[in-house]
């Protein structure tokens, strides 16, 4: 978890790349975490963003 909303953002966006999977930002409290978008339930969190690693096309 972060306190820092531009690491957090950066960190969803890398790890979307990496694993290729949707990535959720999400917010709990006053911090930041990221997690894969499979693995979060809707009600358990206030989610921010997601990163769909197939939108933005190839990585290299």
């Amino acid at each position: 978890m972060s306190q820092d909303l531009s690491l957090a953002q950066n960190h969803a966006f890398q790890l979307a790349r990496t694993l290729m999977v949707p990535i959720t930002l999400f917010r709990s409290g006053d911090e930041f975490g990221v997690l894969p978008s499979a693995e979060l339930e809707d009600d358990e969190v206030e989610t921010l963003a997601e990163y769909d690693p197939f939108e933005y096309g190839p990585a290299h």
